[in-house]
């Protein structure tokens, strides 16, 4: 009687249990390694996730509450080739102040609020955006600094964080130049917990 193939004794019992009847495998084979092919498979996998994709860990409460400390988001890098970036999209991108010799990269994490050609401008606990007051349900508290009315240039986005008193952003340094970038956040893949 051999392992892999099935007995007579296996045989009479699936004919008496109806129930088993559904099984689609015959054999144990299904449980062999995957081989050359399943490995190659896998690497490929791994190489395109690594392109592709990161996990980043949130390290400051600039986006509370729609971030928190210690979360972990997957960014993904792909879709700014295909498509500009939207409004109300959190992106991740390269410290525009950093300096080019700096050997440290500085990567932050905020939310576009105004795109190419638009006007900005915080007064009055309110983002207006070509004059017209936005509706934000997602920010921690009304920012209670002021800026002056901005323009963002072709190739720029403006971007702030959720807690709109506790960010360093647009506000401070202006538009971002779209080239900074590095990709945009898809979900928070962990939370800890609140203990």
């Amino acid at each position: 009687m051999s392992f892999l193939r099935p007995s007579a004794l296996y045989a009479s019992f699936l004919v008496t249990f109806a129930s088993f009847r559904w099984m689609p495998c015959q054999s144990w084979g299904f449980l062999r390694w995957p081989g050359l092919e399943g490995f190659l498979r896998l690497l490929v996998m791994v190489l395109l996730w690594s392109m592709f994709s990161e996990i980043r860990c949130i390290t400051s409460s600039s986006m509370f509450p729609t971030l928190r400390v210690h979360d972990r988001v997957i960014i993904e890098k792909a879709s700014y080739y295909i498509k500009s970036p939207a409004v109300r999209d959190i992106v991740t991108f390269q410290d525009p102040t950093q300096k080019h010799g700096d050997k440290e990269q500085i990567v932050f994490i905020k939310r576009i609020v105004a795109k190419a050609g638009d006007l900005v401008q915080v007064d009055d606990g309110w983002l207006y955006v070509n004059g017209i007051a936005q509706k934000e349900d997602f920010i921690a508290e009304p920012p209670t600094y002021k800026s002056n009315l901005t323009y963002v240039p072709e190739g720029h986005v403006y971007v702030l964080g959720d807690n709109r008193n506790n960010s360093y952003d647009s506000h401070v340094w202006g538009p971002l130049p779209v080239k900074n970038i590095v990709g945009r956040s898809v979900m928070c893949c962990f939370r800890p917990s609140e203990s």
